[in-house]
Parts: C-alpha cells; sequence; structure tokens
C-alpha cells in the first residue's frame, strides 16, 4: 500500500483518532491532578484585620488556618488605636490557600520625634510646605510690626518661645510670628537741629 492510499485509509484515520482520545485522557488527568494538588475551589478569603491587636489577629486567623507575621510598625495614626494592624498583605478579600502567611504592620504607639526647621526670616509661603514636609502642623498666625511683609519672626509652640532644631512629635502645630510689612519709626532718634547754632549763610552787619 502506497503512503497517498495509507494516509486516506480507515487504519489512519483510526489511529489518529485513537491518538487523540489518549491525549484528551491524559490532559483531563493532568488538569483534576494539579486541581487536587493546589486545592482548588477550596480557596480562604482574608479576612479583614484593621484595627485589630495582635492577639485578635492570631486568634482570628487561627480560625481560618491562616499564620501572620508583623513586619514593621508605621508611624502613628490617630485614625488608629495604638498598635493595631495598620497595613496587611495580602489585602482583605484577597483568596489564598490555608496556611498561608499574613504581613501585617502595626500602628506606632506615638508619633515620633522631629526636629522643627529654621523657619526664621523666611516668608509664609515657604515656611508652611516646609512645616509639612517633615510632618509638622500650621498653628495660629500672629503679625507684629515689622519691615518684611509676612516673614517669620519667631515660632512658639505651647505658649514657649522654640529655636530651629527643637525636638517636637510629629504633627504637632507651630505658631508663627509673622511682620506685618509696616514700617515704625521711633520719633526720638529723629535729628534736630540745635537753637544755638546759626546759620552759615548770614553776615553779621559793620558799623
Amino acid at each position: 500500500m502506497s503512503f497517498r492510499k495509507y494516509l486516506t485509509s480507515k487504519v489512519f484515520v483510526a489511529q489518529v483518532l485513537a491518538a487523540l482520545a489518549i491525549v484528551a485522557v491524559i490532559a483531563f488527568l493532568f488538569f483534576h491532578w494539579i486541581t487536587f494538588v493546589t486545592n482548588h475551589g477550596n480557596e480562604i478569603t482574608v479576612p479583614n484585620l484593621a484595627k485589630l491587636n495582635e492577639e485578635q489577629v492570631e486568634e482570628k486567623l487561627n480560625e481560618l488556618d491562616l499564620d501572620y507575621e508583623i513586619i514593621d510598625t508605621v508611624d502613628y495614626n490617630p485614625n488608629f488605636p495604638k498598635l493595631t494592624v495598620a497595613q496587611q498583605e495580602p489585602t482583605a478579600g484577597s483568596k489564598v490557600k490555608g496556611g498561608r502567611t499574613i504581613y501585617i504592620k502595626l500602628n506606632a504607639a506615638t508619633f515620633k520625634m522631629v526636629g522643627v526647621p529654621d523657619l526664621i526670616e523666611k516668608t509664609y509661603r515657604q515656611a508652611v510646605p516646609t512645616l509639612k514636609a517633615v510632618g509638622l502642623q500650621e498653628g495660629t498666625i500672629k503679625y507684629i510690626p515689622y519691615i518684611g511683609k509676612d516673614m517669620v519672626l519667631e515660632m512658639w509652640m505651647n505658649g514657649k518661645k522654640i529655636k530651629p532644631g527643637t525636638r517636637v512629635l510629629k504633627a504637632s502645630k507651630i505658631d508663627l510670628v509673622l511682620g506685618d510689612g509696616k514700617v515704625v519709626f521711633d520719633e526720638t532718634e529723629l535729628d534736630t537741629i540745635p537753637n544755638n547754632e546759626m546759620p552759615t549763610d548770614t553776615i553779621p552787619n559793620e558799623q
């Protein structure tokens, strides 16, 4: 039988169909095995751990056959209780397998200390962004007579004058004393012409 006739024979067609059936069975068994090994369809939904303390986290995750690890703390956020979960990975609602470790970050117990930047002789527009850049807030504003309009002359906190570099809690409010742009003259410093001086252009009469 020639090769061309063989390709069109019933024997060849039957062999091709048999081979395809074998491949299909192998593929079915393979994917069934993969599904079994990976426990597909039995995934666990990660709960929301926000604002839970470590004891509550452990209790909640143990019920779901999940583990956890504290990897860091974040800057104190007043919207979260102290030392409670502020961030988690995977996030709440994610699908994971049993035994998965959830990585969490806790809210710090308090604000950290930062140094007050040097704002003296800076303008108000420069001072405010500089405060915010280090995590401080603008407090009350007071104006006093000074030629430099909106120039920072003093910095105060809780009723006390502070110097640049003073260590304060982050998010503290810094009160600013600014110049009002008005020039004030002290009249006592003005020069006066003595009365006993004779004008230089006056010549006495000759007799």
